[in-house]
């Protein structure tokens, strides 16, 4: 369950005249401006990136066996998320399963050549049941009989990640890799939620005296509020 804050707001932004304020916001957008300009020169950079090529990996579908290239779906681009996993517990990863919660509408990305799935460790019958369980509604796949999570950084039991792949017939090519907060850069929480006053209200963040803080990770909704939320059964 969401935590409650540690301290109650004791302090708001100061109130100014409409000119001051506007001077303030242009202040602050020729920042924002220069960070765009900055986000656009490193997906430059990126499209730029060389890539390795992959083996011939067997990942596991709802369906049985799949090669890496085919879950590809045709399709010439991949986007993985690599979704933390503890084989048999009852809830996965809070993070990981706030985070990929957020996907429900990806069938824009068909348009530019490619899809978005998500690769677990755990036993495919697991990975599918708690899917469900929590109602994500992104497609999931299963690395258990593989090396594939090894290989890219998302060994079982160490951590998250996202990769990006390329598929020039049957050989699939590795493009990028990111994790920790490099995944924000994916999602619409934490973007939505730092244009707020107070944003964040985590401790480690640099706010002005009096505004609400509290422990870092503790507003987040955790596994079982997803499954209230968007279970397909109410669980929770």
């Amino acid at each position: 369950m969401t935590q409650p804050r540690t301290t109650e707001p004791t302090a708001l932004p100061p109130v100014v005249d409409a000119a001051t304020w506007r001077t303030a916001l242009a202040d602050l957008r020729a920042r924002e401006k220069a960070a765009t300009r900055e986000l656009d020169a490193i997906a430059a950079q990126r499209r730029r990136l060389p890539m390795v090529e992959m083996p011939d990996y067997t990942l596991i579908g709802a369906d049985g066996p799949v090669w890496l290239a085919d879950v590809f779906a045709g399709r010439r681009q991949l986007i993985v998320y690599n979704h933390m996993w503890s084989d048999g517990a009852e809830w996965q990863c809070g993070g990981c399963t706030g985070f990929t919660s957020q996907f429900t509408r990806l069938e824009f990305l068909a348009n530019y050549d490619a899809r978005f799935v998500i690769v677990t460790s755990g036993p495919i019958e697991e990975a599918l049941a708690y899917r469900e369980k929590v109602g994500n509604a992104m497609d999931w796949y299963s690395s258990s009989g593989s090396n594939f999570a090894a290989d890219v950084d998302a060994a079982p039991n160490t951590g998250f990640a996202v990769n990006v792949f390329l598929r020039d017939g049957d050989t699939v090519y590795r493009t990028w890799h990111t994790n920790g907060r490099g995944t924000e850069q994916l999602s619409h929480t934490f973007a939505l939620i730092d244009i707020l006053p107070w944003g964040r209200q985590e401790e480690w963040q640099d706010s002005p005296e009096g505004w609400p803080q509290r422990a870092t990770y503790s507003g987040w909704l955790d596994s079982p509020d997803i499954a209230r939320h968007y279970g397909r059964n109410g669980h929770a």
